[in-house]
C-alpha cells in the first residue's frame, strides 16, 4: 500500500538549537525514487507507489540527505544509505506450466512404482510456495496415487493396483495442485491452486503364462493304478498373440518321480504305486512357460492328499516278554496283548483277537477295546518236560476288504515265588545250590574279572620296576660304563679336532670350544700364548696337555683326542696285562713312582704285591 511508514532515520547537529537555525534539519530523499519518500521533518521512510512485488524487485537502496539550516542554501548535510528487502507474501497461486501431461509406464511394474513426477511452480518462496497435490477426477483415481515430495514440492505418482495391457491401456487422471498456506487478504487474487491432465499409456510387456488358480488341491486313492490322471492345471498367455504353453514338472519336488504331467494340456499322472503309509502329501511345483518364449514361465504349488485304502492288517503294538509260572492255576491272566495298524480308516481303529487253534494249555479272551488277555487253561507247567509254549494269536480290523494277520507269542515257563514273581525260567538252573540267583552268580563272575585285572596290572608294573636302572642319579657316575658303539673316523674325522691347528699352531681361533663333546657349562679358555711356527709339534701337544691338567674348569671326564703324531716308545714300555703272565717274575715296577702322583696308584697295587711274595 502506498504511504506504509517503513524506517524512520534520525540526524544530530552539534549546533546551538536556540542560535536560529543552525541545528534545524531537513530531510531530503537522493535515491530510491519512485519507489520510497522520507518526511522532511521527521525523516520517516514511506512507500510511495501502490502494490510493490516482491517478485519483480527484492532488494533497494535508499540514500537520504540531513541538511540544517532549515534547508537552505549554505546549510550543511550529511547522508545516510538505508537498504530495503520486500518480504515475501502469497500473493502468487502455484501454475502447472503444461495443461497436459503424458506419462507412460509397462504393465510388468509392480504396485508402488513410481510412474513419474510434476511440478507446479509458485512464484513465491518459503512456506507460501508450498504445494499440495491430490487426484480429483479421472478414469484412474482406483489405479494410481499421488504423493507430495516436500523438499522438491514435486508430485510423484505410484501404482496402486496391477496394470494389464490387455484389459486398458490409456488412462487421464486430473491432478490438482493447492497452496497449503493462503492469506485471506489475498483472496480477491483468486483461488490459490491450479489443475492438469495426466495421461498415463500403459505399455505392453510379454508376460509369462497365468495360471486359473493360485494353488492346486488333488486327493487321490493309494490303491489307483499306474497311470491314472489324478487332476490337470490350466494356465494360458495373458498377452494379445495368445502363444501355445508349455507345462512341467519340478523335479526337486518329486525326487522319487512318483508323478508326471502331460506338457501339452497340464494333466497329471501316476508313474509309480502310491503308498499312503509312506507319504500322505507330496508337494508338487508345476512350471507353465509359452512355447515362443521359453524363458519367461510361471509356477504354481499343487498338493496332493493320499487317501487311505485298507491295504495294511494289523499286529502286535510291541515285542511282548511272555511267561508262565509253574504253579500257575487255570484262568489266570499272564499277558495283556494289544496291536497297531498303518492304516488310518475314518470310522477309527477296531481290532478283534482271537486263537488261531484251540489250544488246550492257554486262551485269548477279547476285550473288545483293542486288547485282549492272555489266560491259562490248566493248572501247573513244568520246565523239564516243556520250557516253552508258542502261541499264535489271529488279529484282524473291521474295515473293508478286511485284514488280518498272525502274531505268535512265545510263553516261556518259570519257576515262580508265592507272589508270582519270575526267578528263573532254564531247566538248568535246577542244578545250581539252592538260593544262588542270577544275580548272585553276575556278581561272583565281576568280582573274579576284577581280581585278573589287578594280578595283571600288579605284574606288569613289577615287570616295568625291573626295566629301571640300578643307579638313577645323573652325577654317580663312578662305576657306570658307557658304551658309544662309535669308532673313529681317523684323519678324516674333523669333528673331534682341528688338524689344521697341529699343521699351522699358531691358527687356532680364540675361544674355540672342543667339537668332539657337548659341554654342560660355558666356560672361558684359558688363553696362552700361541706355539711359534718352528716349535716341534710334541711341544705343542705337551703344552696342550699340561695346559689342561692344570685348568680347574677342565671337564670331570676323558676324552681322546688323536693329533695324528707318532712320537718315540714311552720308556715306560708297554702296560697292557696281555705279555704280564710271561714276564711277571722278571718286571719292576718301582719305577711308577716316580712318574707322579697320578701313577701311586699302581705303584702300590704292583709294588706292594712283589712285597708280600717275597715274604711270604
Amino acid at each position: 500500500i502506498s504511504g506504509t511508514s517503513v524506517v524512520q532515520v534520525t540526524a544530530t547537529d552539534a549546533d546551538d538549537p536556540s542560535y536560529g537555525n543552525s541545528a534545524r534539519i531537513i530531510y531530503s530523499i537522493l535515491q530510491g525514487q519512485p519507489y520510497f519518500s522520507v518526511e522532511p521533518e521527521t525523516g520517516i521512510i514511506r512507500t510511495a507507489l501502490p502494490n510493490m512485488n516482491r517478485e519483480n524487485r527484492e532488494q533497494y537502496q535508499v540514500v537520504i540527505q540531513a541538511k540544517d539550516m532549515g534547508g537552505q542554501m549554505g546549510g550543511l548535510s550529511g547522508t545516510t544509505t538505508v537498504n530495503i528487502t520486500l518480504i515475501d507474501v502469497n500473493d502468487n497461486p502455484p501454475r502447472f506450466p503444461q495443461s497436459t501431461i503424458h506419462l507412460r509406464i509397462p504393465e510388468s511394474s509392480p504396485v508402488g512404482t513410481a510412474i513419474g513426477s510434476i511440478k507446479a511452480t509458485d512464484a513465491d518462496i518459503g512456506k507460501n510456495a508450498e504445494v499440495e497435490y491430490r487426484i480429483v477426477d479421472g478414469d484412474g483415481t482406483d489405479m494410481f496415487d499421488i504423493v507430495t515430495q516436500k523438499d522438491t514440492q514435486e508430485g510423484i505418482i505410484t501404482v496402486r493396483k496391477p496394470l494389464d495391457y490387455e484389459m486398458r491401456r490409456l488412462y487421464s487422471l486430473k491432478v490438482e495442485a493447492e497452496n497449503t498456506h493462503v492469506d485471506p487478504r489475498f483472496y480477491y487474487l483468486g483461488p490459490f491452486k491450479d489443475t492438469t491432465i495426466v495421461k498415463i499409456s500403459v505399455e505392453d510387456v510379454d508376460e509369462p503364462p497365468v495360471f486359473s488358480r493360485s494353488s492346486y488341491l488333488f486327493e487321490v486313492h493309494e490303491d489307483i493304478e499306474l497311470g491314472t490322471i489324478i487332476g490337470t492345471v490350466m494356465a494360458r498367455d495373458p498377452d494379445s498373440a495368445s502363444s501355445p504353453i508349455r507345462f512341467s514338472l519340478d523335479r526337486h519336488t518329486d525326487l522319487d518321480r512318483i508323478f508326471n504331467i502331460h506338457s501339452g494340456n497340464g494333466s497329471i499322472y501316476t508313474s509309480k504305486p502310491l503308498d499312503r503309509e509312506i507319504s500322505q502329501w507330496h508337494n508338487l511345483s508345476i512350471i507353465a512357460a509359452e512355447i515362443n518364449n521359453p524363458k519367461d514361465t510361471t509356477r504354481v504349488p499343487v498338493y496332493v492328499r493320499i487317501l487311505d485304502v485298507n491295504d495294511n492288517a494289523p499286529q502286535f503294538a510291541v515285542f511282548y516278554d511272555t511267561f508262565v509260572c509253574e504253579n500257575a492255576r487255570a484262568g489266570q491272566l499272564i499277558q495283556t496283548i494289544s496291536a497297531v495298524d498303518k492304516d488310518d480308516p475314518l470310522g477309527g481303529q477296531k481290532f478283534f483277537f482271537s486263537l488261531a487253534a484251540v489250544n488246550p494249555n492257554f486262551t485269548v479272551q477279547d476285550n473288545e477295546d483293542n486288547t485282549a488277555r492272555i489266560l491259562t487253561r490248566r493248572n501247573g507247567f513244568s520246565r523239564h518236560e516243556i520250557s516253552t509254549y508258542l502261541l499264535p494269536v489271529v488279529i484282524s480290523d473291521n474295515d473293508y476288504p478286511i485284514q488280518s494277520s498272525t502274531g505268535t507269542l512265545t510263553i516261556r515257563v518259570c519257576a515262580c515265588d508265592s507272589r508270582g514273581n519270575m526267578q528263573s525260567c532254564n531247566a538248568e538252573a535246577l542244578l545250581l545250590p539252592a538260593g544262588l540267583s542270577t544275580g548272585a552268580l553276575v556278581a561272583i563272575l565281576l568280582c573274579i574279572i576284577i581280581l585278573l585285572v589287578i594280578v595283571v596290572l600288579f605284574a606288569a608294573l613289577k615287570r616295568q620296576r625291573k626295566k629301571e636302572p640300578l643307579i638313577l642319579s645323573k652325577e654317580d657316575i663312578r662305576d657306570n660304563i658307557v658304551s658309544y658303539n662309535d669308532e673313529g673316523g681317523g684323519e678324516e674325522d674333523t669333528q673331534a679336532f682341528d688338524i689344521g691347528t697341529l699343521r699351522n699352531p699358531a691358527a687356532i681361533e680364540d675361544k674355540k670350544l672342543r667339537q668332539d663333546i657337548i659341554p654342560e657349562t660355558l666356560f672361558v679358555p684359558r688363553r696362552t700364548p700361541s706355539a711359534s711356527d718352528n716349535t716341534d709339534v710334541r711341544d705343542f701337544i705337551n703344552q696342550r696337555l699340561k695346559e689342561h691338567d692344570t685348568d680347574p674348569s677342565a671337564p670331570p671326564y676323558d676324552s681322546l683326542a688323536t693329533y695324528a703324531y707318532e712320537g718315540n716308545d714311552s720308556i715306560a714300555e708297554s702296560l697292557s696285562s696281555l705279555e704280564s703272565g710271561t714276564t711277571e717274575g722278571d718286571q719292576n715296577y718301582d719305577y711308577l713312582r716316580e712318574w707322579g702322583p697320578q701313577f701311586n696308584k699302581l705303584a702300590e697295587m704292583y709294588g706292594g704285591g712283589e712285597s708280600d711274595k717275597d715274604i711270604s
